[in-house]
């Protein structure tokens, strides 16, 4: 089996995912563990920080939102172990700038696609707010992106935040569950243009070997013949 397709590296099936809820759903109280969808969208948030984030610092929060730690046990292992494979899926999929899919999905038919999505952006949130090196960052590429993100949010909870909330006010929301979608993934792929930007290699230097003395000179290359 090669590293691409080993178990730790390879995405949660259906099957995984539903235990993962189930895990999140058992940790017990007074622990106030996240949800699917808001861990889905803390890790992203963790992910586009400037500075990776270690694990250990990380992974409490989604057991408790405050970080308190939870009782070791089998049942967290297999809960970290879950997590820790969505995490390595999106930091491959952010690093290279590619589509990944949230973890998002439709309520009934009278919730609109802001009401859908706002779990996810909630996760994102709570991770703003325990590691904020993002926010502090002072660009106005963030802006944009930031604001297709908080859009979904109650404004009260953004405190302090007159040009976010400037920017938003200045946004349609998304007219159906896919547009919804597709603004998170390019919202969150924007930031990490901004926080985490791909390095670029210079082009390779070219370099001339000198030709022995008497060297009879290269023939020159003949254009095609046309057809």
């Amino acid at each position: 089996m090669s590293p691409r397709n080993a178990p730790e590296l390879s995405p949660l099936d259906e099957r995984e995912l539903e235990e993962l809820e189930a895990l999140l759903d058992a940790v017990p109280a007074p622990l106030e563990p996240l949800d699917v969808s808001m861990t889905d969208g803390f890790l992203v948030g963790v992910l586009l920080q400037p500075q990776t984030v270690p694990p250990a610092q990380w992974l409490r929060h989604i057991t408790d939102a405050d970080g308190r730690e939870p009782p070791n046990t089998p049942s967290l292992q297999r809960l970290h172990a879950l997590v820790r494979r969505r995490h390595a899926e999106l930091e491959r999929t952010i690093a290279q700038r590619q589509w990944f899919d949230p973890w998002v999905w439709e309520l009934d038919e009278d919730a609109s696609p802001s009401e859908a999505v706002m779990p996810w952006v909630a996760g994102f949130a709570t991770a703003m707010e325990f590691f904020p090196a993002l926010m502090r960052m002072d660009g106005p590429a963030l802006l944009e992106p930031l604001a297709q993100l908080f859009m979904h949010l109650d404004p009260e909870d953004l405190e302090d935040a007159d040009e976010l909330l400037a920017e938003i006010e200045t946004l349609e929301p998304p007219a159906d569950m896919a547009e919804a979608v597709e603004m998170l993934v390019r919202a969150s792929l924007l930031l990490a243009d901004v926080s985490r930007p791909r390095k670029v290699n210079p082009p390779a230097r070219k370099t001339h070997r000198p030709r022995p003395a008497g060297a009879a000179p290269a023939p020159a290359r003949r254009p095609p013949p046309r057809r």
